[in-house]
């Protein structure tokens, strides 16, 4: 058995049967150890509070609490078509997608209905699908708020409430809106609610006892607040060797898949141009890349398309993508919780992984902040000569920009 897993089996929780086959259908026999505490708990409609690292199972948890639910519980025989029995909140467009795809495979027997709503994109079909009706409603609190006060679909129904990363609903200010939601479906009492997050701060735990059923706190790996099988290494590079470092690195390793993270827009757009320079073939994922834009890029290095993806914060948490083996934070984040959630972005699963950061003069004064959050010192590593590769020269250029690419320059009015 893989050392991730339990020893418990889906098939002793007392699950649907529906469940039990759609999930022998995707090869999870076994309970990962979020799971094995968390749904026993929520299949007997004990309120969750639950904690743990990312890659750890936590949406197939709920995901599965959830459809229990609905097809054990019978539907309000007043609910009205626009109705939804669930409504599963995310941070992100891509979390949301992707727990949206999850959904879809669990549901295959069951006959339940699963909807998406989010920013960028769809928004005529995604309007016309909660007209229809569904019972699982997946969404950002944004599109969620938007349709609910047009009255396109009402919470009235709602008998599930899952909040996902909620941590990072927090750090992007959406807890008003998730307030608004809350305050609008049937009270704590009459619903389960469950809260997933890979850190619970005090605010989050807050949170949950205002609007939850005295929760169940469940909690993996307390002691360490990294994933044990991360390899992290600290280089201290001057601000003018840091692009020469990196290209060394990836020059070094080669790595199958990686995630490169960095600070602003600016320096992601700097590093993607002086890669393609270089002969390395690299996306750009930053918060202005349109929708579709962005989800065939996430497809496009998921099946190894391209094999190093520069990101910022905005794809720091909650993407599930398999087999990145480095981690580069080009910049330390200010906020420690991202640092953990940037180097979660490998060792998924049980697998191993790298995670090399920089703290160079502009962001080495968060690295005391983030080693007390972790509990651990960062090993320290030298910059060697031949880690430092000589740069082709590059001109800085938004990415895939055609327009800007090819626009000749007009002629001159001016009088010669």
């Amino acid at each position: 058995m893989a050392k991730h897993l339990t020893d418990i089996p889906f098939a002793s929780l007392g699950l649907d049967p529906r469940l039990v086959k759609a999930l022998n259908s995707m090869n999870f026999e076994y309970c990962t150890p979020i799971q094995s505490l968390s749904l026993p708990l929520a299949l007997e409609g004990q309120d969750v509070a639950g904690q743990a690292q990312t890659g750890t199972g936590k949406t197939i948890a709920f995901l599965l609490a959830t459809l229990d639910e609905m097809l054990t519980l019978p539907a309000d025989p007043n609910r009205l078509q626009n109705e939804p029995r669930a409504i599963i909140m995310a941070p992100t467009r891509e979390l949301v997608v992707q727990i949206f795809e999850e959904a879809k495979q669990l549901i295959k027997y069951t006959g339940l209905r699963v909807g998406a709503v989010y920013g960028g994109t769809g928004y005529e079909e995604q309007k016309e699908m909660l007209i229809n009706g569904v019972d699982i409603l997946i969404g950002t609190t944004g599109r969620l708020i938007d349709y609910f006060k047009q009255g396109i679909y009402r919470l009235d129904a709602i008998d599930v409430v899952v909040l996902d990363e909620a941590d990072r609903m927090f750090d992007l200010g959406f807890i008003a809106d998730i307030r608004y939601l809350f305050r609008r479906m049937p009270p704590p009492t009459e619903r389960l609610n469950m809260l997933f997050s890979a850190t619970l701060s005090h605010r989050v735990k807050e949170l949950a006892y205002e609007h939850m059923n005295s929760p169940q706190h469940v909690q993996i790996e307390p002691e360490q607040v990294t994933a044990k099988k991360v390899r992290e290494v600290l280089f201290y590079p001057s601000n003018p060797d840091k692009l020469s470092l990196l290209l060394g690195l990836l020059n070094k390793y080669s790595p199958e898949k990686s995630m490169i993270f960095v600070n602003t827009k600016r320096d992601a757009e700097t590093i993607f141009s002086m890669l393609r320079a270089n002969d390395w073939n690299v996306g750009l994922l930053t918060g202005d890349v349109p929708q579709k834009k962005r989800m065939a890029l996430l497809d496009r290095f998921k099946s190894d398309s391209i094999p190093a993806l520069i990101a910022t914060d905005v794809a720091a948490r909650g993407l599930h993508i398999d087999n990145v083996t480095h981690v580069f934070n080009y910049d330390l984040p200010e906020d420690p919780e991202d640092y953990v959630h940037r180097i979660g972005r490998t060792a998924r699963a049980g697998a191993e992984g790298d995670a090399i950061s920089f703290a160079c003069e502009d962001s080495a004064f968060s690295l005391p902040g983030i080693e007390h959050y972790i509990e651990h010192e960062i090993p320290k590593a030298e910059i060697n000569p031949e880690l430092l590769a000589e740069v082709k020269p590059f001109r800085r250029q938004r990415p895939g920009n055609k327009a800007n690419q090819n626009r000749k320059r007009k002629p001159s009015n001016r009088p010669k």
